[in-house]
């Protein structure tokens, strides 16, 4: 379900528009936007991923350290967050116990 406080990439682009780069719009929807496709000003068709985006730790510090090096500036963490994250690792964390070798 669609969290409405979360601003979401959407694209509106007529019929024609949408026919002569289907590719590229496909491409677009991979990436997570909604393309709305219209006549004249009246929505027709709504393009939107099958399932959420979804990215693992590594590729989203990858995406991280790409957008660093483009813009030269970092990401910043929100710290609401980065407080909801720790509090998972350490939910998860489990005491180290080494075997005794008596």
């Amino acid at each position: 379900m669609y969290n409405g406080l979360v601003p979401k990439n959407v694209i509106h682009i007529s019929e024609a528009e949408a026919a002569n780069d289907f590719a590229g719009l496909m491409t677009r929807v991979r990436a997570g936007a909604e393309v709305i496709i219209e006549s004249g000003t009246r929505p027709v068709a709504v393009l939107h991923p099958a399932e959420p985006v979804r990215r693992t730790i590594s590729e989203c510090i990858a995406l991280a350290e790409a957008h660093e090096e483009e813009t030269g500036k970092a990401p910043v963490l929100d710290p609401e967050f980065a407080k909801d994250v720790e509090e998972i690792i350490k939910s998860h964390r489990k005491a180290w116990n080494p075997p005794s070798w008596e």
